[in-house]
This record gives structure tokens, sequence and C-alpha cells, in this order.
């Protein structure tokens, strides 16, 4: 479970994140949203540890994290699809999941079967460069090499963004199979509504890098949530 705290961000003198404090629970969605520059991608970089945080704590099954590089985060079981997916162009599809094999102990040096059986299409093409998949392939290809790592916390930034229709579909259904097997917390930045209301099982939703709602579905309506994500 994580557990995120006060926390803060600055870029420069500007400050990002005020305070942010939520909660993420082992074997559920927690979806992410707000307009345009209100923090959701600094949120998931301070969690992550790719961007240094202010102030604040975050926590992991119990374990304080908040003094940890984006390296150990990684180790520690933070993995990260960011937005802009960036995959290795020049690398070939196999040589990017291998990447993932850094936060593994050598013995765990290996693609598992579920990683093709949930994205076929990587497997036919395990010799391709990255640069010369479709969007919607170098997507699979970005969450394929965070489930390498075997995260016990899976952050998703906008992974919708300039994917066909189809493939968001089942990207969809590869996030709910995930959430079904209870080993991971998941947490989901999106701007596409329908999709994340699909998903989610907790809504947080931000404005002016503060959060204004904190709640699981079932506990607020679908119209309410859109009217905050949406001003």
């Amino acid at each position: 479970m994580l557990y995120v705290n006060d926390l803060t961000l600055h870029y420069g003198h500007s400050k990002i994140l005020n305070g942010i404090s939520m909660n993420a629970m082992t074997g559920e969605i927690t979806c992410v949203m707000g307009p345009n520059g209100v923090g959701k991608t600094s949120l998931i970089k301070a969690i992550s540890g790719t961007h240094p945080r202010s102030g604040g704590t975050v926590s992991l099954d119990g374990e304080d994290l908040s003094v940890l590089p984006a390296h150990a985060l990684a180790q520690k079981g933070i993995a990260i699809v960011p937005q802009g997916r960036d995959i290795f162009p020049l690398l070939t599809v196999r040589e990017n999941l291998e990447i993932g094999f850094a936060c593994l102990p050598k013995e765990e040096h290996f693609v598992p079967d579920e990683i093709y059986e949930l994205f076929p299409v990587l497997k036919k093409m395990t010799a391709r460069r990255g640069g010369d998949l479709s969007g919607g392939q170098q997507q699979q290809l970005a969450i394929a090499r965070a489930l390498i790592t075997k995260p016990k916390l899976l952050l998703l930034d906008e992974p919708t963004e300039g994917i066909q229709p189809n493939i968001i579909q089942h990207i969809g259904e590869v996030i709910k199979h995930l959430r079904s097997q209870g080993k991971m917390a998941i947490v989901l930045v999106e701007q596409y509504f329908d999709f994340a209301w699909d998903l989610a099982d907790q809504f947080v939703a931000l404005r002016r890098g503060e959060v204004i709602l904190s709640k699981a579905k079932g506990d607020t309506t679908r119209d309410k949530v859109l009217e905050l994500v949406s001003v």
C-alpha cells in the first residue's frame, strides 16, 4: 500500500505540489485526475523519485521511501510508465524489456511468459527496434517493461494518450487483469474520463497542486467527479 503525506514539489521557485496526501491500496486502481497543469505528472514524478520532492513523506508497505533516489525506489518496487513512454528507439523490443532486469536479482533475468500473454504483439516483434513501433505498440512495450520489474506499485501516466481505440481497450483489460491479481497498487493518471471511470476504485482530483477530492468510486457520482476534473 502506498501512503503519501503532505508532499510538496518545486520547479525552481515555483511550488507545483502543495501538501498532497493520498493513499493507494494494493489490489485497487487509484485514478488521479484534473485539468492540464494541476500537477498530476509532477505527482507521479515525486512518488517515483524522477524529480526531487521538496517535502513530505512517501511510504510503501510501511517502509519510508522519502529519501531514496529513483533507481533505489525502482528496486523497492515502484515502477513508472511515463507520459511519452520513453522507449529506447534504437534498442530492440527484447532489449527494451531487458532494461527492467536492473531491478532484479540475476536469477530473475528473463522475460516471463505472462508478459507475452498480456501483450502478444510484442512476442512477434522482439527483434524490431522500439522506434519502429506504432504509438500503441510502444505503449504496450512501456507497460511490459515496467511489469518486468515485478512492481508493488505501478504508476501509469496517461497511458491512452495518442493511442488508437482498440489498443486503449486492450490496455484497459490488462490493467483490470493486474488489479485482479491483487499483487500491486496501481495509480493511474488519466485525461480520458470514460476510461478512468470504468477502471477506478478510488478517485483523487487535483486543482492548483492540491487535492480537492479523494473518494472511493462508490462514494461519489459520475457527474460530480466529471465536474471537478473538468474545471
